[in-house]
């Protein structure tokens, strides 16, 4: 990738200090002058790696002036010492580095210009990109840098360190340690920021040219800069080499003297600047690379998931972690990682959420997966569950949340993802884009072919468990097929009792509503009127959606009472109102309506009484939708008071054909029934009819804050 740009790139007044002076200006013309690049490639980062080693140890052991520990130096990797493509690199740039560093010597030794030997070394590199001009100038000081050191490290214990030092009339450092601490650090620190800045350039030449090119505004922004950073990193080069050189043959008055140390800290200050721009524009490169590489990777799940597989392996490898250096898996059942491989060519259901789960629809889930574990060689025990946990990767990661993460995980028994930092931000983007996650949970049916074949199963698990496997959408139509509106739908699920009241042919009645003074008139009455009648009655308390302190309360008083049966879990209260919820939006998807769906009528007479704020009850015998009377609390205990009006066709039709008949009677045209639905449940249509006018309904939008 090319680094040079002649494009002209707006700079921010912060920047225009040490890029856009007249001087610099001037410089840089002469620079850009010496640049003829003939194209040769040169991989600069084993070069980099050995510089940036000589530069650790040297000063090490000389008090003062130590760079790292033993124990970093003995860790530090030989590969690059060892490596035939450096070894042919060297064949090639040695005399280069040789030649910079002998110009280096020579000029910098008899006191010359700064500039005019930074020229020099240009000019030497003229042909060189500039992340190389760099680095070959780096490498040439670093062996000039690591000789000197070498000399003093051996000076004390090496005789031939001592002749060499002797003959290049060195000082002895070691004793004057403490006096050149300041030198040195204004050195070491300089050296540091050449590294920065070096490091950076390189980069951005590693930048992957598949997803920014030159003329990318981030890389030209970032471009035009670099050969004023490469400037003045080799000017820094040749200033630290003047100070080495300083130090061969010193006398005391150059060992105390800190004009050269000021001077080393203002190129410091300079070339720290520089990096520090620098770096701003390599992240903004980062940014255009990531949202290339996230679109590329978006596009490639999505065709993966339009193409036909053998298995599911490449599509949950895509969804849950691609790599092979770790198992992405947790088993809930055992509390182990495990491989990805355990899901090979099964049914599997994605179950997708925030960490914000809810309690209820966690445990009912849990409940109906462990009880379909008990025969495993059922056919519908025949799939696995993945805990797909979506997280919001714009907030950092907190020990809190990997707390909340962790009892999550610890109470599934299925299979989940080992941490959510394992999900791509494309697989996320999908999971919103295309399965329309938000915020309820979802369950996505994958069949073992890896082939979406529901979006969403979380209806038809509340709706009928496991029986709903394999969880298809076909099968959802097949068991609508299959259905009629009768009792053991509308609660059996809830309460398994019901299937006996059905068989001992009892009249069953589910009643609602959180006026506990309606409740008590209702089952009082009702008892009567049964006993009257002479048929067994049995009543269930059902309350409300979203069932909070008045439910709880009226439970209470049911029992101490002996008014009905109820539902002591609270859970199961939701449970009964979610699943009709679950068979509206099932129906839904289908497309049906209370025109042309008769189950889709009494779902929505059953959520209408939910959405009033009176009691209500449903009253059959057996199994069979015409064996159903119902209606709201004042009108169905009106018609059990006045049961002596109607008492004679009892006798003709049976109980609940004779009170069907009356509330006909009773039957008001006025009416306002009211149907809320949870607004992140799914999609709403447009246009609902109500289910006993078949009119269409108003649509309001309703917030609602509940802490009772």
């Amino acid at each position: 990738m090319a680094l040079v740009s002649t494009q002209k790139v707006p700079q921010s007044r912060g920047d225009r200090h040490f890029f856009s002076s007249s001087d610099d200006n001037a410089m840089m013309k002469q620079i850009q002058g010496t640049h003829a690049p003939d194209g040769r490639e040169v991989d600069v980062k084993p070069f980099l790696h050995i510089i940036e080693d000589i530069f650790k140890r040297a000063g090490f052991g000389i008090p003062g002036f130590i760079q790292g520990t033993q124990v970093q130096f003995e860790s530090m990797e030989d590969k690059a010492l060892h490596s035939s493509d450096i070894s042919d690199m060297l064949d090639l740039l040695s005399y280069t580095i040789s030649k910079i560093s002998c110009e280096i010597s020579c000029k910098c030794s008899g006191g010359g210009d700064a500039h005019a030997t930074t020229v020099a070394i240009f000019n030497v590199l003229t042909s060189y990109s500039w992340d190389a001009k760099l680095v070959l100038a780096l490498a040439a000081f670093a062996v000039n840098y690591g000789e000197f050191w070498l000399v003093v490290q051996l000076y004390p214990t090496n005789p031939l360190a001592k002749s060499v030092a002797f003959l290049k009339q060195m000082p002895e450092i070691l004793e004057r340690a403490e006096s050149l601490k300041p030198k040195f650090e204004a050195l070491n620190n300089l050296i540091k920021a050449m590294l920065d800045v070096t490091k950076c350039i390189v980069e951005f030449k590693e930048l992957p040219s598949q997803y920014i090119t030159p003329d990318a505004p981030e890389m030209v922004a970032a471009t035009a800069h670099i050969p004023t950073a490469v400037y003045w990193t080799i000017r820094s080069i040749v200033a630290c080499a003047s100070q080495i050189m300083g130090l061969i043959g010193m006398g005391h008055e150059y060992a105390a003297s800190t004009t050269e140390a000021w001077e080393l800290s203002s190129l410091a200050h300079k070339v720290n600047n520089i990096h520090s721009h620098l770096m701003k524009q390599i992240t903004l490169c980062h940014q255009h690379i990531e949202e290339k590489r996230h679109i590329e990777a978006y596009l490639t799940l999505v065709r993966l998931f339009e193409t036909p597989h053998l298995d599911n392996m490449k599509i949950l490898k895509a969804l849950i972690y691609a790599k092979e250096d770790q198992l992405p898996l947790f088993d809930g059942s055992n509390k182990k990682r495990a491989s990805i491989e355990v899901l090979r060519r099964k049914i599997v259901l994605l179950f997708i959420t925030d960490l914000d789960v809810p309690n209820e629809e966690l445990s009912i889930l849990i409940q109906m997966y462990l009880e379909s574990r008990h025969q495993q060689s059922r056919p519908e025990s025949q799939y696995e569950v993945v805990w797909i946990p979506v997280v919001d990767k714009s907030t950092p990661w907190s020990a809190d949340k990997q707390k909340h993460f962790d009892s999550l995980q610890g109470v599934m028994p299925w299979y989940s993802v080992f941490h959510p930092s394992q999900l791509d931000p494309a697989v996320i983007r999908y999971i919103k884009e295309v399965w329309h996650f938000t915020k309820k949970p979802l369950l996505v049916v994958l069949d073992p072919q890896g082939k979406v074949v529901n979006q969403n199963a979380v209806h038809m698990m509340w709706i009928w468990g496991s029986i709903a496997y394999p969880f298809t959408s076909s099968r959802e139509e097949t068991l609508w097929r299959e259905e009629s509106w009768r009792i053991e739908l509308l609660a059996e699920t809830i309460e398994p009792v019901i299937f006996n009241w059905v068989a001992e042919q009892k009249i069953i009645c589910l009643f609602g509503g959180e006026d506990i003074e309606w409740v008590r008139k209702f089952t009082n009455t009702a008892r009567t009127v049964a006993k009257a009648a002479n048929v067994p009655i049995e009543m269930l308390y059902v309350g409300k959606s979203n069932p909070r302190e008045k439910v709880k309360k009226n439970n209470s008083i049911i029992v101490a009472e002996n008014l009905s049966h109820h539902l002591p879990d609270l859970t199961l209260i939701w449970f009964f109102w979610v699943r009709l919820e679950s068979m509206w939006h099932s129906k839904m998807q289908h497309g049906k309506s209370v025109e042309n769906d008769s189950i889709m009528q009494e779902i929505m007479t059953m959520l209408s009484f939910d959405g009033s704020e009176q009691g209500w009850a449903v009253i059959c015998k057996g199994s069979g939708a015409s064996e159903m009377a119902k209606a709201k609390g004042d009108t169905i205990l009106k018609a059990l008071t006045e049961y002596e009006q109607w008492k004679e066709t009892v006798i003709d039709l049976g109980f609940v054909p004779a009170l069907i008949e009356y509330l006909k009677k009773l039957h008001s045209p006025l009416h306002c029934n009211r149907l809320i639905l949870p607004g992140a449940t799914g999609s709403i249509p447009e246009k609902v009819v109500c289910a006993e006018c078949s009119r269409p309904m108003e649509k309001f939008i309703m917030y609602r804050c509940c802490t009772d």
